[in-house]
């Protein structure tokens, strides 16, 4: 895989990760949990999603050694379900 090409993925795979995890805190949000907001995490901002190891090393080394694969994570969105106006409703509704 060319270098450049690999950067470019890195930088998608990261900025899909961080979305990825702003719509987690989006969704808890919308359920009554401000948690993630309150904690800044419901922003674009790189800075408070990457996760050093996950995010930037592990798809780089992938990257790097010729991986068909290339995978990576950010940090979780705090999520406090005790917060959710209808925690029954939403418990029962998972399968």
């Amino acid at each position: 895989m060319d270098l450049v090409l690999g950067l470019v993925s890195l930088v998608i795979l990261v900025y899909s990760a961080i979305l990825h995890e702003i719509a987690h805190g989006f969704v808890a949000e919308k359920l009554g949990d401000p948690t993630a907001r309150l904690m800044g995490r419901l922003t674009l901002n790189p800075k408070s999603h990457i996760d050093p190891f996950m995010s930037i090393a592990l798809p780089l080394l992938l990257i790097l050694s010729g991986s068909p694969v290339v995978f990576g994570a950010a940090k979780p969105v705090p999520v406090d379900p005790f917060n959710f106006r209808e925690p029954k409703k939403i418990w029962q509704s998972l399968p």
